[in-house]
């Protein structure tokens, strides 16, 4: 890859719908207004929550350093709150967002104001909803500018940049689904349909055709795509037919570019990407489509295709009128080699203005097996949805986390007793072959509890994901609030030590917040605890993190004053 020519650009947005600016009554202040709104897709209207009026939500717009404020008030009719995906809230947990994690809801008819402090992000971001399954709805992107006088790392600057959001549809409320599998034990009905940008496209119904996505370019301009998983449950591929794209950044940190004719994207992942539109032969009308990259189609996966349309400005009616051309280059849904051979091509990007900086010594080693577990129905006769009669769990470690009734940030900083246990486990508790099919009817059963993982400040740990075959096993987003963390190895089959340290990656890993850990097989990252506070770490398909495929970092207090957590707010909600 050449030398690249970092040059700036000024933000210039596609018009689309709920994409726009959010509602400022300042300059980095924004002001949030959560209710319920009707909303029709798929021939069928129904009432969600929304932001602003807006699904998607409203973008948020910074520099790199900056600090936004965020006031959000409530005019929902249930608890909520808000999460800064991939913003490291440097000291300052308080703000991070997670139900019963750092904070209790915001209560209906309330307001909390957020203060979202940038560090060493650059790049696309996202906030959504961290309560229940509130973020199918609830979200929107994040743009994070570099500094005043410092440039982006393209060699031509973008003349546009176009948003866009993957996401879901349920024709049932989300709420619903979430109480429904609660009651029941059993697993959560598949969406209906894939977005992008909040629609389904015109491939579903005649009624979806009106609402599709679309956006205007010209002949010889290059268009940053800012593209955003913002889905519950569903791993996606992405392409744009007739053109081939460079893929520079993801999850707000730099790559070393690579073209692709398509990309494959987690739940919680974000991904930059230049398009330089160069005028097909036969058509001047597009798909952009996003289909579900399913890791085990042994379970019900929603196998929809959305699609948006790239139209070339001032086409000749002839072409205009025609249909869009299909991107041939999507991959299948259960092309796991297509998954892997795109995610084997991240790298960092490294010049003179932006280094790597992996640390070559570990303190603390930990192997976190992530499986999807049962839990026993409970209660006498009773019998639930999950395999063999029982309830669908998830674990780490085979420990199953449970929310407390208190935030885990108020009871470490206040030291109140008997709301979590400081034990979460460097290893798994038994060690069999994790990748093993015959699993099936092995290891099944996890065990409840709400454990935590203390660092010492400044403590290197390597953390290696390891997947399991419990239950059949499959992929997971595994993502990490308060950090971005170097990507160092990955393979499948069973972590070996012996041999799989001997291929990481510690010149140019990829520098992410959220990871794609491959269905039978294993991610390790590594990370500086020098963020002092109360970090979750969860699986970012909502029902596994649900079941309890999430734990806690509590990091402690350096001995420099600016290496010691951020006094709390006064106006904290309370539980």
């Amino acid at each position: 890859m050449p030398a690249l020519l970092w040059l700036l650009f000024g933000a210039v947005m596609t018009a689309g719908v709920g994409v726009g600016p959010a509602q400022a009554s300042s300059a980095n202040h924004y002001d949030f207004f959560i209710k319920e709104m009707e909303a029709t897709r798929l021939c069928h209207e129904k009432t969600i929550l929304a932001v602003n009026g807006q699904f998607p939500g409203p973008t948020i717009y910074a520099r790199k350093g900056d600090a936004v404020v965020v006031n959000v008030f409530n005019h929902g009719r249930k608890n909520i709150t808000l999460h800064w995906h991939g913003v490291k809230q440097p000291r300052n947990p308080w703000h991070d967002g997670p139900a019963y994690i750092t904070q209790c809801p915001i209560q209906p008819g309330s307001n909390f104001t957020y203060r979202v402090i940038f560090s060493e992000e650059e790049g696309t971001l996202w906030w959504h909803a961290h309560s229940d399954f509130d973020r199918a709805t609830v979200h929107g992107a994040i743009v994070v500018y570099p500094k005043h006088g410092s440039a982006y790392p393209y060699t031509k600057p973008p003349h546009k940049e176009i948003p866009i959001i993957l996401g879901e549809w349920w024709n049932a409320g989300v709420q619903q689904l979430l109480e429904e599998t609660q009651r029941t034990g059993g697993d959560v009905n598949i969406s209906d349909a894939n977005t992008i940008n909040g629609e389904p496209g015109d491939l579903m119904f005649p009624c979806s055709k009106k609402g599709t996505f679309r956006t205007l370019v010209e002949h010889g301009k290059t268009y940053l795509l800012r593209v955003i998983n913002a889905g519950l449950t569903n791993e996606m591929f992405f392409a744009v037919a007739g053109h081939r794209i460079t893929v520079v950044g993801t999850d707000g940190s730099y790559l070393e570019p690579f073209s692709t004719d398509y990309i494959m994207i987690s739940p919680g992942q974000t991904m930059d990407a230049l398009l330089v539109a160069t005028e097909g032969v036969d058509s001047s009308r597009f798909y952009m489509a996003a289909r579900t990259f399913a890791s085990n189609t042994n379970i019900p996966v929603d196998n929809t295709t959305a699609t948006a349309i790239l139209e070339y400005a001032n086409a000749p009616p002839s072409t205009s009128a025609a249909p869009p051309e299909y991107p041939n280059a999507l991959p299948a849904v259960n092309d796991t080699d297509a998954a892997t051979a795109y995610t084997a091509q991240l790298r960092s990007l490294v010049t003179k203005d932006h280094h790597v900086d992996v640390p070559a010594h570990v303190d603390e080693r930990m192997l976190v097996t992530i499986s999807v577990n049962l839990l026993p129905c409970g209660g006498t006769n009773k019998t639930c949805s999950g395999p063999t009669g029982n309830r669908f769990a998830a674990s780490m470690n085979n420990v199953s986390f449970v929310n407390p009734a208190i935030d885990i940030l108020d009871a470490y900083y206040y030291s109140i007793g008997g709301v979590y246990d400081p034990d979460f486990p460097n290893k798994p508790p038994i060690f069999f072959n994790f990748t093993d099919p015959g699993l099936l009817n092995q290891s099944l059963f996890t065990e409840r509890g709400t454990e935590v993982k203390v660092l010492e400040y400044g403590t290197v740990v390597e953390v290696v994901f390891q997947d399991t075959a419990i239950l059949g096993g499959e992929s997971h987003p595994m993502h990490l609030h308060g950090f971005s963390f170097y990507v160092v190895g990955q393979g499948f089959g069973n972590f070996d030590s012996n041999k799989d340290l001997a291929t990481y990656n510690l010149v140019n890993p990829p520098y992410q917040n959220t990871v794609f850990v491959p269905q039978a097989g294993w991610v390790a990252i590594r990370f500086r605890a020098t963020n002092p506070g109360v970090w979750f770490m969860h699986c970012h398909i909502e029902r596994h993190t649900v079941w309890g495929m999430d734990t806690v970092f509590i990091v402690k207090d350096g001995k420099a004053p600016d290496a010691k957590m951020m006094r709390p707010p006064p106006d904290m909600p309370r539980c």
